[in-house]
């Protein structure tokens, strides 16, 4: 298929990059109507519920976990369209996967926690599911770190590429720390699970059939 101009495609992450940011935006005109007891593009106190901290953090938490999944489906998706333009946006959405995660974990340190070191200790060693939620944020810092084309060219692409494998992991410890959240209704977190699933197997399935279609190499 054919490559879109250089404008199309600086015009398609302006417009990711917007669209990205809606659910922040979201949060924050919903956080706002409540406290002015307003109503702004139909968001009131009413989205945020009886505990808007909580809603808050969980819904940062959520975006990040959907972001690393839409991550994942790039290749998929190019190899399935042969659109190979959209590995431009892969970097991106991997970034907003670590932004909403960042503000996440933040929200979670200063609102929840008021920044009562002794009591995040207790937290993270009580509450698995916090356990598992840290685990997976700091796999995500190295990822963040590294995202840019001079540290591609500092550890070379094996070395980066080997790096950037820890999505699997870190997503597979997202999904679970949702997972171990939510206590009553688990039809979300199976949905990204299955999903997640899906990505993987797909990724395997290809790895097989091309070791498969490699010809056989002589022993040394």
């Amino acid at each position: 298929m054919s490559q879109p101009s250089v404008r199309t495609l600086a015009a398609l992450k302006v417009a990711l990059f917007l669209l990205c940011l809606w659910p922040l935006t979201r949060l924050a005109l919903a956080l706002y109507a409540s406290l002015n007891g307003s109503t702004i593009l139909g968001l009131n106190e009413e989205l945020l519920g009886a505990n808007p901290i909580e809603y808050i953090i969980r819904d940062l938490g959520t975006w990040a976990l959907r972001f690393l999944l839409i991550t994942l489906c790039i290749t998929p998706l190019r190899k399935l369209t042969g659109l190979n333009w959209l590995l431009r946006f892969r970097r991106m959405l991997g970034l907003y996967a670590f932004f909403y995660a960042l503000v996440h974990f933040n929200i979670y340190l200063g609102l929840d926690q008021s920044y009562d070191w002794i009591e995040i200790a207790k937290d993270i060693l009580k509450r698995p599911f916090i356990t598992v939620g840290m685990l997976a944020f700091t796999l995500m810092l190295p990822l963040a770190i590294t995202s840019n084309a001079a540290m591609i060219k500092r550890l070379g692409g094996k070395r980066w590429q080997a790096l950037h494998k820890m999505i699997y992991p870190l997503t597979m410890l997202a999904v679970l720390h949702y997972w171990w959240l939510v206590k009553k209704d688990i039809t979300q977190p199976a949905i990204y699970a299955g999903l997640l699933s899906v990505l993987l197997g797909v990724r395997l399935f290809w790895n097989w059939r091309n070791k498969q279609a490699m010809p056989n190499q002589p022993a040394v």
